[in-house]
């Protein structure tokens, strides 16, 4: 087992994992299957500018974890978004905790001050992760999304690293 940074050479397998949500699930708002080439491009953006690390065993992702910048305005730099995926085969292994350690980790030596996460509800397994890791709820939006012909509610989670720069 490794967790290393993803790399666009990864995007078949992280589309193979995400896209089973993507089609069967409310967890991503995300309503197409994502191509390759898509997945290569978001993993070559966000992964200059902010983590993204992949749980790999036997030469097969398995999972994956990312942040990306919260909010575009220059105030909003010390706040990131988090999310995991973990490959519906594999869950409840640890490696979704795994990939999470490791990715705050990284972003608490990158003095990043708050961590986000937002869930699709209801998800009890997520919140579950996110739980375990010291996030704790501070909202919940209803009916955001809007998914299989059924209003979907979000829960935001948030998890305070420390203090961030000046």
């Amino acid at each position: 087992m490794m967790i290393r940074l993803a790399t666009p050479a990864d995007a078949a397998d992280i589309c193979a994992i995400y896209n089973q949500y993507v089609i069967s699930s409310t967890i991503t708002f995300e309503e197409v299957a994502v191509s390759v080439d898509e997945m290569a491009q978001r993993i070559a953006t966000i992964g200059g500018a902010l983590p993204w690390y992949v749980y790999e065993a036997q030469g097969r992702v398995l999972g994956y974890a990312y942040a990306t910048p919260w909010k575009a305005r220059s105030a909003y730099r010390f706040s990131v978004e988090s999310t995991v995926y973990v490959d519906l085969h594999h869950a409840k292994k640890g490696i979704g905790i795994a990939l999470y350690e490791r990715l705050i980790d990284d972003l608490r030596a990158r003095r990043t001050h708050i961590v986000l996460a937002g869930i699709a509800l209801p998800n009890q397994g997520s919140i579950a992760l996110h739980q375990k890791l010291g996030f704790m709820q501070v909202a919940q939006l209803r009916e955001v999304g809007r998914k299989f012909d059924r209003w979907v509610d979000v829960g935001y989670w948030e998890l305070v690293l420390g203090d961030a720069p000046d």
